[in-house]
């Protein structure tokens, strides 16, 4: 494993950073997701792998993600040892107030991830979504004191307009407030839009950047070819079925044929083209297969040549902005 500068911070992390969505409880919205007993043994194998790095979110699974996280990291290892992310944004309880980025949301919010992970405190604390309903004043303020309380590390953000995330740097440099040291944008070969403005950002501003979805929710593996068969993930997936459409299996099919050449899975080449972008700290996976964290480790070491990332980039196609909300 290779370990990074967490973008311009002293903190360092693993290249790949496990995504705990798939941990949780099965339900309607996750019929996918795997239980407690179910999901300890990718916790235990990651951490075997040299992973440090975690990712989840009080949403998942309606808070069963981050219990089971806590659970884990307390049987496996020691809390110094790991990096813990969470996210705060996405409706947790009934009435007006139950979800976004208020002051009210985001101070009850950290205590009840805190609570769930049974842990003092995260290493970073993300906003999951851009409020248009409260000042970005007044959720900055309020992540400021999650540090200065003790309860967070860091604080980072995902999806979101470039306007939104220098607006919001900017905000914390004119209040000397903490500011943002991470983004989590949708990124992948099937959707590269990011490249516009806001990875440019980053790079300027010494952001780390962990993309979400880095497989493009398994379309890069094979799992959504069309006519082909699905994973239970892929059927039951309605965001992700919005996020690509079939102009994107030509993606698809040029990431199987570089990997047909070099005999290696697909997941692998898709991860190796990530991961030598400019300013790529750690894609978050997902695994809900023993292989899919084999395969995202072996491509840290897998090095691509210039003609292979020509070959992958040269058949996409312009996408519309998604994933936002």
């Amino acid at each position: 494993m290779q370990y990074v500068r967490f973008g311009s911070t002293g903190l360092k992390v693993s290249r790949i950073c496990l995504g705990c969505m798939s941990y949780g409880r099965p339900n309607d919205r996750w019929p996918w997701a795997l239980d407690e007993e179910h999901s300890r043994p990718f916790f235990r194998r990651a951490l075997e792998l040299g992973i440090n790095f975690f990712d989840t979110a009080d949403v998942y699974s309606l808070g069963a993600s981050e219990e089971i996280v806590g659970r884990a990291i307390r049987e496996l290892t020691t809390r110094d040892e790991v990096v813990i992310a969470t996210k705060v944004h996405g409706v947790m309880g009934p009435g007006p107030n139950g979800g976004g980025l208020s002051r009210k949301h985001i101070l009850s919010g950290i205590d009840a991830s805190l609570k769930r992970l049974g842990m003092d405190y995260v290493d970073v604390y993300q906003i999951h979504r851009w409020d248009y309903e409260t000042p970005i004043e007044e959720t900055l303020e309020a992540l400021n004191d999650v540090v200065r309380m003790g309860k967070a590390r860091y604080i980072g953000a995902s999806s979101m307009y470039a306007w939104q995330f220098a607006k919001a740097l900017y905000t914390s440099d004119l209040h000397g407030w903490t500011r943002f040291v991470s983004m989590q944008p949708h990124y992948n070969l099937a959707y590269r839009e990011e490249e516009r403005e806001m990875l440019p950002l980053c790079r300027d501003q010494g952001i780390a950047v962990i993309p979400w979805s880095p497989l493009a929710r398994g379309l890069l593996t094979g799992n959504r070819a069309a006519g082909g068969n699905e994973t239970e993930r892929a059927r039951t997936d309605a965001f992700g079925k919005r996020l690509y459409t079939s102009q994107d299996f030509a993606v698809a099919r040029q990431v199987s044929q570089v990997a047909k050449a070099r005999g290696l899975p697909d997941a692998q080449v898709a991860l190796a083209w990530m991961l030598s972008k400019d300013g790529i700290t750690a894609p978050i996976i997902g695994a809900t297969k023993l292989n899919h964290l084999e395969d995202a480790v072996a491509a840290v070491s897998v090095q691509l040549s210039e003609e292979e990332i020509r070959s992958l980039e040269e058949v996409y196609q312009p996408h519309p902005v998604l994933g936002f909300s």
